[in-house]
């Protein structure tokens, strides 16, 4: 019985001394070992194997995958004197397992106290326009200052991120207003250019229906004249083949001079002057031909010649 009970305790004490000597590191992951309370060396992920009671693997181990850490929203005076709430996201990885552990006592807080004050160096360095239309600048800014800064402590700071920018509820109602009156002047500059264009447009349109128009009506007008040119070609030319008299010439002439002068409008006529030889000789032989038949009514029928001034009397009844 009592080899039974030896048996027994040196059974768990070998089960515990494998248990302390086997540790298994998992994936992503990295083992601080102390032998004796000082540092021994750093297990990577898989099996190892520890002197029991003599090494010791500290607790937790360090997680070397990404890491994200969120800070609650912090008032950050800008340069012009304008207190804003700024929310921001760290993002680093631990690249170092002794230095992260040994080298600073609680690493989120020191990242986080980190991250604020260089925060608010930045910040404080910009106006407030500047602080809201430059957050890639910033975000290049923090991140190169805390890259520095925490290379001691075995991290490696992959970026920072600005979540949030709120100003106060004046700077908001301001910067809304301002927004408004900058929306309705682009609105009113391109309605401005809209009637614009609608004019200059028109106003192309119309030019071109006058051109247009007047092109017509000067192809019109050398069409009519080509015709009228033509038609006095032809007149002139068949009258040359007809070869008229002047007396002919003449006597169209006074015909065509009542339908010159049939109009209410006609008030005045201007006759040439090489037309009234003509026109008198015309006259002179309607007269000659009238006095003709006015002395042969007068002669009497049996030839007898009266004296000037007198005539035949009349039969009664003739």
């Amino acid at each position: 019985m009592g080899s039974l009970i030896v048996a027994g305790v040196v059974l768990l004490f070998v089960l515990i001394v494998v248990t302390r000597a086997v540790r298994i590191v998992p994936q992503a992951n990295a083992g601080i070992v102390e032998r004796l309370g000082r540092y021994s060396r750093t297990l990577d992920p898989g099996l190892h194997f520890l002197f029991p009671f003599i090494d010791k693997l500290r607790k937790p181990l360090v997680d070397l995958r990404e890491q994200v850490v969120t800070f609650p929203p912090q008032p950050v005076i800008t340069q012009d004197n304008v207190t804003i709430s700024i929310d921001t996201v760290f993002y680093f990885t631990i690249t170092d397992p002794f230095r992260a552990t040994y080298e600073v006592a609680n690493l989120l807080l020191a990242v986080e106290q980190l991250t604020i004050t260089t925060l608010r160096n930045v910040i404080g360095s910009l106006s407030l326009e500047e602080a809201l239309t430059s957050r890639d600048k910033i975000n290049s800014d923090l991140r190169i200052v805390l890259d520095e800064a925490t290379e001691r402590w075995g991290i490696r700071v992959n970026r920072i991120e600005l979540k949030s920018i709120d100003p106060p509820g004046s700077i908001q109602e301001a910067m809304e207003k301002q927004m408004r009156a900058e929306r309705d002047k682009r609105a009113a500059i391109l309605n401005a250019e809209g009637t614009k264009q609608s004019q200059i447009l028109r106003a192309e349109g119309e030019r071109q229906a006058a051109i247009l128009s007047a092109e017509g009506e000067r192809e019109s007008k050398i069409l009519r004249a080509q015709g009228e040119a033509e038609a006095t070609r032809q007149i002139f030319h068949a009258i040359h083949e007809g070869n008229p008299t002047p007396d002919l010439l003449t006597y169209q002439y006074l015909q065509a001079l009542p339908k010159v002068a049939d109009g209410a409008g006609m008030t005045l006529m201007m006759v040439p002057s090489d037309a009234l030889p003509a026109m008198g000789a015309v006259s002179a032989l309607g007269a000659g031909f009238q006095a003709g038949q006015d002395v042969t009514r007068s002669q009497p029928a049996d030839g007898r010649r009266l004296p000037p001034g007198e005539t035949e009397p009349r039969e009664p009844g003739g």
